[in-house]
């Protein structure tokens, strides 16, 4: 999205020094400059400001300061109080050109999933804007959509929360006419306090919308279906459980051997035939959901079938490959909580293997829950049928194998007949054992 620097400036109480420059789109990364950009230096661990040169020099026209920082007599530099409240103050600037179509995605697990084919069913009736990978934060989305294109007409925000009110300052800034709540189940307890303080923050979302809104719920989660009662939306509620009274359901649902879904869906906009690429069982209930929002945002059932079959999901999530040895690589690696760690052993589970592994890191954040939910998860590997190999961390109750050699040397030679699941909370950073895996 193209902005003077003079509306940057009034929008975030700042003071402009040098021209009046037009900029496009907003960075916070010195090294992801395309050309034309504002940088925002964000002070955190390291401070931001200490890149404005490398920024400008890579072609940057203009950088927020929050102290005094010399550039070319052609750049500009808006000098504001803070350099992270005036980025959520340019998101608000950005949202106030958008239209009536912001979808806001929160929940436990699912979100980046159900934003991916969110954006790709909404995308079949209007221009579409998304959040990348999982910018849902403070930072993500404020620059998703302020990074908008020009011409865009609708938004699918993601949006996290790490503790009460953080979904709120988020609704603030992107002003979610669609909103749309997956679950809520144990993740990030540590931070939270309680499971039911995750619905407290979540259901921040559906307090947000306005009447003429929708809110989208997940009709089998019995916290998230009670969320109709804190909105002021119409509610549509989904399932891919059967539960009762959803207004958006899936009959007739198959996977294949390849974890790819089909059904029949079922709503009161219509029905269609649907198949998806993205892998898993459990990926039936994250469509419905996307669908829901699709449809509220004015796609037709035939539209959303159409992107949802063309829907890829971002990095690191259910990605089925075949190795270089010829076995099954399902890479999971993006993260992991309780229940997408259930998820995914059963996917792996449902692969056709002679021989079914999975190299299990941590699940971080869960509090005083930790010991039992990890051992919960080793359960249901052995009930499976599937071995476990536990990767840097002893909370499965099996010894810890160290890095990238260490579980190639666990897994041993790998072929055809093999199923691998590479799956962990970020921290973990199993991506690069995936990697290795694939190309072994």
């Amino acid at each position: 999205m193209r902005f003077r620097a003079s509306d940057i400036a009034a929008a975030t109480g700042g003071s402009l020094v040098g021209p009046d420059v037009e900029v496009d789109g907003v960075t916070i990364d010195s090294r992801l400059v395309r050309g034309g950009e504002l940088f925002v230096p964000i002070v955190a661990e390291r401070d931001g400001h200490a890149f404005i040169e490398a920024a400008l020099a890579a072609g940057a026209v203009a950088a927020l300061t929050q102290r005094r920082v010399d550039v070319a007599a052609d750049r500009a530099r808006i000098d504001v109080a803070d350099t992270a409240a005036a980025l959520l103050d340019i998101g608000r600037l950005a949202r106030r050109r958008l239209g009536t179509l912001v979808v806001g995605i929160t929940g436990s697990v699912g979100k980046t999933s159900v934003k991916d084919l969110c954006a790709a069913a909404v995308a079949t009736r209007w221009p579409t804007a998304a959040s990348e990978r999982s910018f849902n934060n403070e930072l993500g989305v404020p620059l998703t959509l302020a990074n908008a294109p020009d011409g865009t007409k609708a938004a699918v925000v993601e949006m996290g929360a790490r503790g009460k009110g953080h979904i709120a300052l988020l609704c603030n800034v992107a002003r979610p006419t669609v909103g749309v709540v997956t679950a809520v189940v144990a993740a990030h307890t540590e931070l939270f306090g309680s499971i039911e303080e995750v619905a407290l923050a979540k259901g921040e979302l559906v307090e947000a919308l306005p009447a003429a809104g929708t809110a989208v719920l997940n009709a089998a989660d019995q916290r998230v279906a009670a969320m109709a009662e804190r909105t002021p939306a119409r509610v549509l509620a989904y399932s891919a459980l059967g539960a009762g009274g959803a207004d958006i359901v899936a009959e007739e649902v198959t996977v294949d051997d390849e974890l790819r879904a089909r059904f029949l869906l079922r709503s009161p906009f219509g029905s269609a035939e649907i198949a998806l690429e993205a892998r898993g069982a459990h990926q039936v209930g994250n469509a419905l959901a996307a669908a829901g929002a699709a449809m509220a945002c004015g796609a037709s059932p035939d539209q959303v079938a159409a992107g949802l079959r063309r829907a890829r999901l971002s990095p690191w999530r259910m990605e089925l490959v075949r190795s270089a040895s010829g076995a099954l690589v399902l890479n999971d690696a993006y993260n992991a909580n309780p229940t997408s760690m259930a998820a995914a052993l059963r996917a792996l589970a449902a692969i056709p293997a002679a021989r079914r592994l999975a190299v299990l890191g941590l699940m971080a954040e869960l509090g005083d829950l930790s010991a039992s939910e990890h051992e919960l998860v080793l359960a249901l590997a052995d009930q499976l049928g599937i071995d476990v190999i536990a990767y840097e961390t002893s909370l499965y109750g099996l010894p810890a194998v160290e890095g990238v050699d260490g579980v190639l040397a666990a897994l041993g030679p790998l072929c055809d007949g093999d199923a691998v699941l590479l799956k962990g909370s970020r921290v973990a950073g199993l991506e690069r054992v995936a990697a290795a895996v694939v190309s072994g």
